[in-house]
């Protein structure tokens, strides 16, 4: 059975074009057009992926992704814009959108970029459920959770997949550029912002004192690990 995506943009040719070459890369598809409809249709139905358009009548693509999310809906989202602005961008990523394109654009990205994020996607329900200790703190992948001190602590399915990343590569000091291809699938054209605003979120879940981290460590110049404090 051929993978569905649902596709939310209130301008109609945009819709056209973009279901023509989603159903021609062999995908098959659904469609609303506007913020309301596409919440409706999401909780309602399974999709593999939500091409989500940021303005929308009735309710905008930000708010669409932060009420789904919210409500533990983590299907993927690929947000499209038509302001090359870079608050938004990040904005939208961290609020749990999982790829960003800017209009116009061609439809044979748009087909790579989907084809990314479901391949990025089916990787980590493979991951192995074996759960990571590090300090205190107790990794669970199948529940894309972790504990610590008995305290829960749940995240972002992007939150998470940076730190599984980080906790498996434990002691590395990692790039931001190789965070946003080992955890992003795909390189944002240098823009690692969104690195470092995903870091500091999960600092403020993780740490003690996210001022002054003692998982999360920061390496002047290079990038992130992960550290054992106890050891």
């Amino acid at each position: 059975m051929s993978q569905k995506i649902l596709i939310v943009d209130d301008e109609k040719p945009i819709v056209t074009l973009l279901n023509y070459n989603v159903e021609k890369a062999g995908f098959s598809t659904d469609i609303a057009y506007d913020g309301l409809e596409a919440i409706q249709k999401a909780e309602n139905n399974e999709y593999d992926l939500i091409i989500l358009d940021l303005m929308l009548p009735e309710m905008d693509g930000m708010e669409v992704c932060k009420h789904l999310r919210n409500n533990r809906n983590e299907t993927p989202i690929l947000m499209l814009t038509a302001k090359d602005d870079e608050f938004d961008k990040v904005l939208g990523l961290e609020l749990g959108a999982d790829d960003y394109l800017t209009k116009p654009f061609s439809p044979k990205e748009v087909v790579a970029r989907i084809k990314a994020i479901l391949r990025r996607t089916k990787k980590s329900t493979q991951t192995s459920f074996n759960k990571l200790k590090v300090g205190d703190l107790t990794i669970f992948p199948e529940r894309y959770e972790a504990e610590v001190h008995s305290n829960v602590i749940t995240f972002t399915r992007k939150e998470f997949e940076l730190l599984f990343y980080l906790a498996n590569n434990k002691g590395k000091v990692i790039s931001r550029d190789q965070l946003l291809s080992g955890v992003w699938d795909y390189d944002f054209v240098g823009d690692t912002r969104i690195v470092d605003v995903h870091i500091s979120h999960l600092r403020d879940k993780i740490e003690p004192n996210s001022k002054k981290p003692i998982y999360i460590k920061t390496v002047r110049g290079l990038g992130y690990k992960l550290e054992d404090p106890t050891q």
